[in-house]
């Protein structure tokens, strides 16, 4: 039986998720106060560390509710701790996602907490535990968004401005891929408890494939186009224009040439 000092430390945040943090907030201060002499740097700094501190959220939710759905092995895993080193799969839960926030400026759903099911009866329970995770990032994106719908944006530099609109994109598309009904993904976690069992048995194997066939799909000039179009359509109505989040992108592609309007958008 664990001792109350030994779930004290399995619940204990890790100093690896505060190093983090630590990392978003003072990137977040140069960004703000313009004290970095690129920056393109700050924001990239600034939006990768608040992008990973939102993963880190993401997979505590999970374990979190699992926890108390009646998994009591995920405090000895290490998933309370918000240490992403503890995950099962930290490659596919942060490493994945980074890179493709780098490379194409998408929120990448990743996979990491393993957790029991056969202990956690009912449904619900399983159908909550799936959707725990993309409504943090759900929670996200309305913090990060906040001062755009709520027209608080009066004294908030332009630069800070940007990354957080760019930050806000990528949680709205984790949101959204987590939750589509796809196996290997949180949506389909949220309906299978209510599958019959014949076609949960069919569609087990396809789920390490999921993600893939997603990224695959959204590969498709025609599909990519559709998708991108629903998000900056339902960022805009949560107050964020299309070119703020662009320059936000902009901005945090560091390496490459600022589009001119970004950067007289900046030199206001």
């Amino acid at each position: 039986m664990a001792t109350a000092a030994t779930r004290s430390s399995d619940r204990r945040i890790s100093p690896v998720f505060l190093g983090i943090a630590a990392i978003m907030a003072v990137t977040g201060w140069a960004v703000w106060t313009d004290f970095a002499p690129n920056p393109g740097i700050a924001v990239f700094l600034f939006v990768t560390s608040g992008w990973i501190v939102s993963l880190c959220l993401h997979e505590y939710a999970h374990a979190r509710t699992a926890l108390h759905g009646g998994d009591l092995t995920i405090g000895a895993k290490g998933y309370l701790t918000l240490n992403p080193l503890k995950y099962t799969h930290a490659l596919l839960s942060i490493v994945l996602p980074v890179i493709f926030v780098i490379m194409g400026g998408i929120g990448l759903p990743g996979g990491a907490v393993f957790i029991e099911r056969h202990r956690i009866q009912g449904r619900w329970k399983h159908s909550l535990i799936s959707a725990a995770g993309p409504l943090t990032n759900v929670l996200f994106a309305i913090v990060c968004t906040a001062p755009f719908w709520l027209g608080a944006l009066d004294g908030v530099p332009v630069a800070f401005r940007f990354a957080l609109a760019f930050l806000a994109l990528l949680q709205v598309t984790a949101a959204i891929l987590n939750f589509l009904p796809v196996p290997g993904l949180d949506g389909y976690g949220v309906v299978e408890p209510w599958l019959p069992y014949s076609i949960r048995r069919h569609v087990e194997p396809y789920a390490p494939f999921g993600l893939l066939a997603v990224f695959g799909v959204l590969f498709i000039p025609g599909v990519n186009q559709a998708f991108f179009d629903g998000i900056y359509a339902l960022l805009s109505g949560l107050g964020v224009s299309d070119p703020e989040s662009y320059c936000g992108q902009n901005l945090y592609r560091f390496w490459t040439d600022p589009h001119p309007l970004c950067e007289a958008a900046l030199s206001r």
